[in-house]
């Protein structure tokens, strides 16, 4: 229900983007989850209202990008800056040790788009080269370092908001999502931003809620127990690392479901039914930080109190 109508809210999908939503690299996305494996986990620490994928995220990012900017290479990059997401997303970057940035597979990113055939031929015929795709990040209303808002920021705080803390109703997501704009930052860049400071204060208040339970100890038990579980499988050379990028996350489970190990079993049946009050107190890592000060009309949000 909360997807479906946002979606609606982000308008209909450009007809030039639709013949790429069938790219091998993207597809696989459907089966990779936003919430980073999450959805198989415990009920008692994980009760998201609504299952969202990687896919699902592409698009509203894709959609937000070509609605404030209309440019076509910005929006291929937004439609396609997810696809070095592995199985599990950033549990991948805490079994890499990559707490504070969380960016320890975007380095994939173009190997899997060189390989893509289809995306290559699709590209070809719009006369778009793929470097322009490769590198999201010069994109600012696609990527953009924090506290500065961007289209895949937004939407991480609508679809976490709604879907996670469950603080968001649909006239939230509806006030965020018609008040969004598109102003010119302390760097002449374009960003982001609000019309209202209401609005913005709403937004990065919701901000503020996801930051802290990302940085729960509940959240990183659970990040730090899949992860260690994926490790396993590697280390034992079940799977390869290269693997988490190419296969989807129901195969992964399955693999899962069939090792013979009596701890590895202990810590998967835990990752499934542990109870929040089982979880025991551990040391924090420096764990990325979600802070956010939009524009609101052009002027830095701070600046308005």
């Amino acid at each position: 229900m909360y997807m479906d109508y946002y979606s609606k809210l982000l308008g209909k999908i450009p007809f030039f983007l639709k013949k790429y939503l069938n790219c091998p690299s993207l597809k696989r996305l459907k089966k990779i989850g936003y919430f980073c494996g999450m959805d198989n986990a415990s009920k008692d620490v994980y009760d998201f209202k609504e299952y969202v994928t990687r896919y699902d995220h592409s698009l509203n990012v894709a959609r937000i990008t070509y609605k404030y900017t209309k440019d076509k290479k910005a929006t291929l990059a937004g439609l396609f800056h997810d696809v070095a997401t592995p199985c599990f997303s950033h549990v991948i970057d805490y079994m890499n040790k990559d707490y504070s940035k969380q960016e320890s597979t975007e380095e994939f990113t173009e190997t899997i788009l060189k390989s893509d055939k289809m995306l290559k031929k699709l590209l070809r015929e719009d006369k778009i080269d793929i470097e322009d795709i490769i590198n999201f990040k010069k994109y600012s209303i696609v990527d953009n370092d924090r506290p500065r808002l961007c289209a895949d920021r937004f939407d991480g705080v609508i679809l976490t908001g709604a879907l996670w803390t469950k603080n968001l109703s649909l006239r939230d997501i509806k006030d965020f999502t018609d008040n969004l704009a598109v102003y010119q930052n302390e760097d002449k860049k374009l960003e982001l931003g609000f019309d209202s400071r209401e609005i913005a204060k709403r937004v990065v208040d919701e901000s503020k809620n996801i930051d802290i339970i990302c940085h729960s100890k509940e959240d990183n038990y659970m990040m730090d127990l899949l992860g260690n579980l994926t490790e396993y499988v590697i280390k034992n050379k079940i799977i390869k690392y290269e693997d988490l990028f190419i296969i989807t996350e129901d195969k992964l489970y399955k693999i899962f479901d069939g090792i013979d190990n009596k701890n590895f079993k202990k810590d998967l049946l835990k990752f499934k039914t542990i109870k929040c009050s089982e979880i025991p107190e551990i040391d924090l890592p420096n764990i990325k930080a979600r802070d956010l000060n939009p524009l609101v009309r052009g002027k830095r949000f701070k600046y308005w109190f």
